[in-house]
């Protein structure tokens, strides 16, 4: 009786075992189905068209209220204008000379900012009485404007890029820090346990196991790590002129400010938005979605 019990019992194991094999198996089928049935080209035009239908709206409705309304040309410049302003700069060679050099200190001074900012975020979730004593000035630092910087770095360094540099550190770092350690308090514990038993030694437990894991919110750092990069680089340009400061985008939008020239200084914001938008969609859009699809949270014909 006994054997005759068991039989069934393992019968049944194996069947529910079969089950969820086939399920699996068809759920894996359907979501490599539906990545398959949607073309990447149209995935990538669903994506690109409600802004650029909104942009072409938005200066459709600016050459409207200058046609009907006929406000002053240096209060209120129309598309045309802001368009020629910018094509005089780029004549010039003002204009690529300012989008180089703020990319070049913004590039350099965000690489930095993760250089610094990742092994110090590693260090606070390791050691918790660190954490305890400098957490509350991470965050202090993440919320105080960058601009607040620029006068005592300019005593510190003068009018020199390091000045610049200065104030994009302070920007970045905190945030970057943050989202790392917001990323590893979502870490399981489980997954640091696996790491002990397998003899990994704390360095390697945080760069093998915890920071891998703490991708999202690592990203989510590094993506606002950046606009408070741009951010910060901006009112740092802005506020210094003379000495050894390069001649960046803050440069040539105070310049125009000083001309009263309203279409370079308009045409200059769209270039500074332009640029902070097209870095967001072509190096941290990848990124999230590479990193969602490893994760097995997003289908490859999103992508």
């Amino acid at each position: 009786m006994p054997l005759e019990t068991s039989a069934p019992s393992s019968s049944a194991a194996s069947s529910e075992h079969d089950d969820l094999r086939t399920l699996s198996t068809g759920l894996d089928r359907l979501q490599s189905t539906s990545a398959q049935d949607a073309p990447r080209w149209r995935g990538m035009l669903a994506k690109a068209l409600p802004p650029i239908v909104l942009l072409l709206v938005l200066l459709v409705v600016w050459q409207l209220y200058i046609s009907v309304a006929g406000p002053r040309p240096d209060k209120a410049p129309s598309p045309a204008a802001v368009l020629a302003a910018l094509g005089d700069a780029w004549g010039s060679g003002r204009l690529q000379q300012a989008v180089l050099t703020s990319l070049e200190r913004g590039g350099l001074g965000f690489l930095i900012a993760i250089a610094i900012g990742t092994p110090l975020g590693l260090a606070l979730a390791e050691w918790k009485l660190l954490r305890r004593a400098a957490g509350p000035l991470i965050s202090g630092l993440t919320v105080l404007p960058s601009v607040a910087w620029v006068p005592a770095a300019i005593i510190w360094f003068g009018l020199t890029d390091a000045t610049a540099y200065f104030v994009i550190l302070m920007g970045a770092i905190p945030s970057i820090v943050n989202g790392l350690l917001s990323g590893i308090d979502q870490v399981p514990p489980q997954l640091r346990r696996v790491g002990t038993v397998l003899g990994a030694s704390r360095w390697q437990l945080a760069t093998a196991v915890v920071l891998p894991a703490s991708l999202p919110g690592y990203v989510a750092g590094l993506k606002q790590g950046w606009a408070f990069s741009w951010r910060s680089l901006m009112a740092a340009e802005i506020i210094t002129m003379g000495g050894s400061m390069g001649f960046g985008l803050g440069t040539l939008l105070n310049q125009s400010r000083e001309l009263a020239d309203l279409a370079s200084v308009l045409g200059t914001i769209i270039l500074i938005l332009t640029i902070g938008i097209v870095i967001e969609l072509v190096v941290f859009g990848p990124l999230e979605r590479r990193m969602l699809r490893n994760r097995g949270l997003l289908l490859g014909g999103t992508s």
